[in-house]
């Protein structure tokens, strides 16, 4: 075989493995099950008691049961997830269960439009707040991650669920609001 047709077979091969990992393999973003969630941060928070201020949510949900919701944008999947959240957060409110969404984008009206989803939704308990585009650095949420969801207890990762774009349906939202009874037992 020639050189070229060595190192084209080499790259092939390289191009090929790449694309499958990507392809086929789960997306991991941010804390895995078992692991700690990494701590305080200060996004912007459109609605909640601190409305308008850069406000740790993580700190104001202490160790409670809490969902968290880091998403790229407003898609109505999403909405669709929040409001869930949001009864799941009313439902378990005799455990002290919070819940709150960060969205990691630099949009311009965000605020506006996050103000708009809250009423639309009806959004009751579940927070709505921004962050930079990449998210608290911390929490490594990935750059292909549209829809990054953690559910914890006590400081510790119980359930995680990472999207790519276009992933987040009914039948993953499902599968979300199912594993919230890995947090309030």
């Amino acid at each position: 075989m020639s050189r070229y047709g060595l190192c084209g077979t080499l790259v092939l091969g390289l191009v090929l493995t790449i694309s499958g990992v990507y392809a086929g393999g789960a997306l991991k973003s941010g804390p895995q099950v078992g692991k700690d969630v990494p701590g305080p941060f200060h996004p912007l928070n459109v609605t909640g008691e601190h409305a308008g201020k850069k406000a740790c949510l993580y700190c104001s949900n202490g160790g409670n049961p809490t969902a968290v919701v880091f998403a790229r944008e407003a898609s109505p999947a999403v909405a669709k997830l929040l409001k869930q959240l949001d009864d799941a957060t009313v439902k378990n409110g005799t455990k002290d269960m919070g819940s709150y969404a960060v969205f990691c984008s630099d949009k311009d009206g965000l605020d506006k439009a996050l103000t708009k989803l809250a009423e639309d939704q009806k959004l009751k308990k579940l927070v709505l707040s921004i962050d930079n585009p990449a998210g608290p650095k911390s929490y490594e949420i990935a750059k292909d991650a549209d829809v990054t969801v953690l559910l914890y207890v006590d400081f510790e990762v119980k359930a995680n669920h990472a999207f790519r774009k276009g992933e987040l349906n009914d039948g993953a939202i499902t599968k979300v609001v199912t594993d919230v009874a890995k947090i309030v037992k």
